[in-house]
């Protein structure tokens, strides 16, 4: 399915890009979650003529993500949890956990943003955690993650 791309997409493209793609990623994702539209000719004239506006709004959700990340960049946050003699935990601690204990320190950080390639936390110790604001904007964070008997 050809589509036009209202923003950017990551390993897809950048905002005005007329990529194809499989039909199921273009009805059950891109297009309900408002990431691109069908490239009919009336939407492909629809978005030129739209195409200042829609660029300043990217460029606007990139300044604020960037602040956002100033905030965020080197910050520590410690998550108590019960664990073991041994150090390892009883349960884990996951993205949810990371954004609730960032929520309470007053940064409003979405779940979907802590990135945890390796899986949950299972066992006490300091991690390196990065968090994707934007596409194009990341932080780095240290989750303390501290056991409790």
């Amino acid at each position: 399915m050809q589509i036009i791309l209202m923003e950017k997409v990551v390993n897809l493209g950048n905002l005005g890009d007329v990529v194809k793609v499989k039909d199921g990623y273009a009805r059950n994702y891109l297009i309900p979650g408002g990431h691109a539209k069908r490239a009919t000719p009336a939407n492909v004239a629809e978005f030129e003529a739209r195409r200042a506006e829609l660029e300043k709004e990217q460029a606007e959700k990139f300044a604020a993500a960037q602040a956002r990340a100033e905030k965020l960049e080197g910050l520590m946050v410690q998550i108590t949890q019960k664990a073991g003699v041994d150090g390892r935990l009883f349960g884990s601690v996951g993205n949810a956990d990371i954004a609730d204990a960032l929520k309470a320190q007053g940064h409003d950080v979405a779940k979907s943003e802590v990135r945890l390639p390796e899986g949950p936390f299972k066992t006490i110790g300091d991690y390196p955690v990065v968090l994707s604001l934007h596409t194009d904007v990341t932080a780095n964070i240290t989750v303390s993650v501290l056991g409790e008997h």
